[in-house]
């Protein structure tokens, strides 16, 4: 498959038809990294847009741990490879991610082994093998990396010294320990961005209170305090709305000695996330921008793609592959980012593994972020990162009670969910509840991100769904008057005929020009995805709407008292460059209705080959009217016909 991949310079952007490599090299030292990366900006940017020392390890089969030296060897290339790779993962953690990690290696038969405290943690019942150790245990890792071929994340709080010496013994590690080292430290992760051009808030490190009191009269307020290690989930932040506010600020974050840093408020008005993968051979694809929505710090729903201007998803997706393209070895990273009122992009922190902002990506792309992070890690071909749904919601399952309690409503709201078309479950089965903690998801894909709204707010709600709801209309019939009516019904009933979900409307360009504005606006966005526009006389309704949608706008000119028709006919077909309107004959709805289903078949299947059977059926129907007349004779055939 050819990906277009638009390649981002200073100056310009031109259009390849080739995926393109990243020249910064996955083993490369710190300082060459900083100098690949100081051309980021002119790189190809491909757009696809605790119990320490317990060392119980539980065995699922009969397959042998790989020895040291065998992790550290490269494989023959001659010798025969028995599916897509033998290569054995080792993952540090056992949580969500994990799971989902086993279960993307599974369809592939990748042995995907893990290192988690928990006997039961998410990941055990679906992994190879699960160690039963801490993975920021120096002495358990070691021993864990005897086990496998390539050590990867799922977590990033390990234990980075250890990393770097086994590294240095020759174990795969992949992202690389200097890139772990690099985002463990988030004010360290800031200034290594900062060096390499990456757009971010200002920021400045804490030692003291006194600091901090001028850091806030720099910074103004609110003025956001954040912890330098084991942050994530809200935790590890605090705000302070004013000078007084410092002190219980700090304390909150556990003091000063705990090493914390500052950053100037940002004036977001949405969070937005990418994903980028990045394999051994430097290719790095980029999946869809997403809108990420918090609630109490904590990952509440995620939108893809995001309701953003298309320039806004290309200064995002640039953003984030210029910080993967500074960071070493592969795998997928999260880049978590903040669109200011002003339009700016700027950089939050970076996750060097699957996230969360990636879970929708299991139904709503071709290649899910767990496979892509398989495939990076091992070796394989990157895959498709691009959307094969028009949109995708993620609901993240949090837990609103301790207990039993908490269980029974989580119960609750994923029955509600699996009546809903489009939405799939996953359940992280952890043994214990506690509030917000992050316990499933749900994802819902479907034709707009309007309609996925109704539907989650369906599931939250506890509300029947109807079947306005259910069905999102994919063509819109509108019309300036009830007059037009008695012809633009033909295009609905061709519309009925081939099963395509559609809405009819008064839509007056004169009367109603705001409601038109609104409708035209917003189409797109509820899942339209044809505009048939009826017009008679001056006929400026599907102009005026071809000017405002991005959608393909037909227009049916209807006769009216005078001049039969043609005067909407010629100011329909006369609009200005830059403004296309598809227009048929006067008062032929009905092939508006045909043409419309044309458009959606480029993309259906199933509309497709009923077009084709509407054809033979057309062909058929002529070919028996030809043999009637020849056998009957016109006249007979006229007065059969009467």
């Amino acid at each position: 498959m050819l990906h277009i991949v638009p390649t981002v310079s200073s100056r310009h952007t031109v259009t390849s038809f080739f995926p393109f490599k990243s020249t910064h090299p996955l083993s490369s030292s710190s300082s060459s990294s900083s100098s690949s990366s100081s051309s980021s900006s002119s790189s190809s940017l491909a757009f696809y847009m605790e119990q320490p020392n317990l060392l119980s390890f539980k065995l699922k089969h009969s397959h042998q741990p790989h020895q040291a030296n065998a992790a550290v060897s490269p494989r023959n290339e001659e010798s025969v490879v028995h599916g897509l790779s033998e290569t054995v993962v080792g993952v540090l953690g056992g949580g969500q991610l994990g799971r989902m990690l086993c279960q993307a290696a599974s369809q592939m038969a990748i042995k995907v082994v893990v290192l988690d405290p928990q006997d039961n943690c998410p990941a055990s019942s679906f992994s190879h093998h699960h160690m039963v150790g801490s993975f920021d245990d120096s002495a358990t890792v070691q021993e864990f990396a005897k086990r496998c071929d390539v050590l990867t994340f799922e977590i990033e709080h390990v234990d980075v010294t250890t990393l770097e010496k086994l590294e240095k013994q020759g174990v795969d590690c992949q992202p690389k320990a200097s890139t772990i080292r690099i985002i463990q430290d988030k004010y360290q992760q800031k200034v290594h961005f900062s060096q390499h051009d990456i757009p971010l808030p200002e920021f400045m490190r804490l030692d003291d209170l006194e600091g901090a009191k001028k850091v806030g009269k720099r910074f103004g307020y609110p003025l956001m305090i954040k912890s330098r290690r084991l942050a994530y989930d809200g935790r590890g932040n605090a705000v302070a709305k004013r000078e007084e506010e410092l002190t219980s600020a700090v304390d909150a974050l556990g003091g000063f000695d705990r090493g914390l840093y500052a950053e100037k408020w940002a004036p977001f008005v949405k969070e937005l996330a990418v994903i980028v993968a990045r394999g051994r051979d430097n290719t790095i694809s980029c999946y869809p921008v997403v809108e990420t929505i918090h609630r109490d710090n904590i990952c509440h729903i995620v939108k893809s793609p995001a309701d953003v201007k298309w320039k806004i998803r290309e200064r995002a997706t640039e953003v984030a592959f210029n910080a993967v393209n500074s960071l070493e070895g592969a795998g997928v990273f999260a880049v978590e980012l903040f669109l200011t009122e002003d339009g700016e992009i700027l950089l939050n922190e970076v996750a060097p593994r699957p996230h969360n902002s990636g879970h929708h990506t299991i139904e709503s792309c071709y290649t899910s972020q767990y496979e892509q992070h398989l495939r990076a890690v091992v070796g394989l071909p990157l895959g498709d990162p691009s959307m094969k749904t028009p949109a995708a919601i993620m609901y993240n399952i949090l837990g609103e009670e301790e207990g039993e309690l908490g269980f029974q409503l989580a119960h609750q709201l994923m029955k509600r969910a699996l009546t809903i078309p489009g939405a799939s479950v996953h359940w992280y089965d952890k043994p214990e509840m506690r509030k917000q903690r992050k316990m499933g998801h749900i994802t819902i894909v479907g034709p707009s991100l309007s309609n996925l709204d109704g539907n989650l707010a369906t599931i939250l709600e506890g509300k029947t769904l109807d079947d306005k709801t259910a069905v999102a209309p994919r063509v819109g019939i509108i019309m300036g008057s009830d007059s037009d009516l008695p012809v633009m019904k033909c295009a609905a009933e061709i519309l009925e005929k081939f099963g395509v979900p559609h809405e009819v409307e008064i839509v007056s360009a004169h009367r109603t020009p705001e409601r038109m504005f609104s409708y035209a606006s917003f189409a797109s966005e509820r899942g339209i995805k044809v505009i048939i526009a009826g017009a008679g006389g001056a006929a400026h309704l599907p102009g005026m709407v071809a000017a405002i949608t991005p959608l393909p706008v037909i227009g049916v000119p209807v006769r009216g008292s005078s001049l039969d028709g043609v005067d909407s006919l010629l100011s329909i077909v006369q609009m200005p460059r830059g403004v296309p309107v598809a227009t048929i004959a006067i008062n032929n709805a009905t092939n508006a209705g045909l043409l419309a289903v044309r458009i959606l078949g480029v993309a259906d299947e199933n509309l497709l080959s009923r077009m084709s059977q509407y054809l033979e059926d057309q062909k058929e129907s002529v070919l028996q009217k030809g043999d009637k007349l020849e056998k009957l004779g016109w006249k007979s055939y006229l007065n059969s016909s009467s």
